[in-house]
């Protein structure tokens, strides 16, 4: 679990988007943190403390002077153990007051009283044109300034029927913001170029030859790098997958698509990570239109080489630190050693395909210089940041 052992406040202020939080509350505990929910009076009035509870599993505070705390210091208890505070929705009137060290209620006061040691995460949420206030833009500011981070806000349909900036993000894209929030930024200010999934190369207009990769590896990859402080681009065959958060994603669909969008965009990259299930060989003969089945029997197919991306890149005279991937259905210590050393990378990643290939778990063995590694078997994000924790070492 991606949160475990993690204790998260939750701050919820007065606006309607305190639905959300209850969503978000469920998929932070999913994710094994322990939840404390800290509520405004204004939040009361769009959710109750009780919904809290029960979807937290803990006592709900909206008093400074709640009696249950023993020493009525509400305001310090709950934040001396917690990891992060998360203020999810942040109004605009609770963003002046973060601003301007206002503490007139419980959940400013913890903010303000707050160990210099635990982050503060805002979700604002508000309508348009009090987003667009220059008095609340000058506010948004000011945070940044003081090291507060802020999730969003997004832009789209409102609840006072109006369109535009000022949404709070949905809570799948809170939780991930929050969990990277926990990862160290070991790649903070590099720029990392990966590739995921598989490529489709046309027979006909309808017809094609693939593979089974699904894409969830390369996605990984370019995930954990975001979390590190990386920009990352992210060059994908066809998926199904949702782009990570902070990513940039460029779609492609053959091997030749791939290759052109990498070679016109590495130079920019200092990290160059490989994780698309490349196609060897495209038709040669590729049909315009679609083929008719006839008493002729099956088409006869001409194959010709895909470039071989990775190898080009690893050639380039001011090449990125390349990384490479290899999917073996047999002799996976052989093969991958032959392949990186072929291809003249630093470090590839190898494991057996169709063991891995649609799944979300996955084994990994890392070969270099100095031989192989073999990572405990796991979730392919897990496995994602442990490899980009290697590439920054190696870096």
């Amino acid at each position: 679990m991606e949160l475990a052992r993690k204790k998260i406040v939750l701050g919820l202020t007065g606006g309607v988007a305190c639905y959300k939080a209850a969503e978000l509350t469920r998929a932070l505990v999913k994710a094994g943190a322990t939840v404390q929910v800290v509520m405004t009076q204004g939040a009361t009035h769009f959710i109750t403390p009780v919904t809290m509870q029960a979807l937290s599993g803990r006592t709900v505070y909206t008093d400074q002077w709640d009696a249950r705390i023993a020493n009525n210091m509400a305001h310090i208890d709950l934040t001396r153990d917690a990891d992060a505070i998360v203020i999810a929705p942040c109004s605009a009137d609770f963003m002046s007051k973060l601003a301007h060290g206002g503490c007139d209620d419980l959940l400013s006061t913890l903010c303000l009283a707050r160990p210099s040691t635990v982050p503060l995460l805002v979700a604002p949420a508000m309508n348009v044109e009090m987003w667009s206030n220059p008095a609340t833009q000058r506010n948004a500011m000011q945070l940044e300034l003081d090291g507060i981070t802020l999730l969003g806000p997004d832009a789209g349909d409102q609840a006072c029927g109006e369109t535009g900036m000022g949404r709070m993000l949905e809570p799948e894209q809170l939780l991930e913001d929050i969990v990277a929030a926990f990862q160290p930024k070991v790649l903070d200010g590099k720029r990392v170029l990966v590739t995921a999934g598989p490529t489709f190369e046309p027979i006909d207009p309808v017809r094609g030859i693939t593979n089974l990769s699904s894409g969830k590896m390369g996605y990984a990859v370019a995930r954990a790098a975001r979390e590190t402080g990386a920009e990352v681009l992210l060059v994908s065959g066809p998926t199904a997958l949702p782009t990570p958060r902070g990513v940039s994603r460029i779609n492609i669909h053959s091997a030749q698509q791939m290759y052109d969008v990498v070679m016109s965009h590495v130079d920019d990259y200092e990290v160059f990570v490989a994780v698309a299930a490349v196609a060897d060989w495209r038709v040669a003969n590729a049909s315009e239109q679609k083929l008719k089945k006839t008493g002729g029997g099956a088409p006869q197919l001409k194959f010709e080489q895909n470039p071989d991306i990775l190898a080009e890149v690893a050639s380039l005279p001011k090449r990125p630190y390349c990384v490479g991937f290899a999917a073996e259905s047999e002799n996976l210590l052989q093969y991958g050693e032959e392949k990186r050393r072929r291809k003249n990378i630093p470090l590839l990643v190898g494991n057996i395909g169709h063991h891995t290939f649609g799944k979300d778990r996955n084994e990994l063995v890392l070969f270099d210089d100095a031989g192989h590694t073999q990572l405990p078997p796991g979730d392919k994000q897990a496995l994602a940041r442990e490899l980009v924790a290697e590439i920054a070492r190696r870096l």
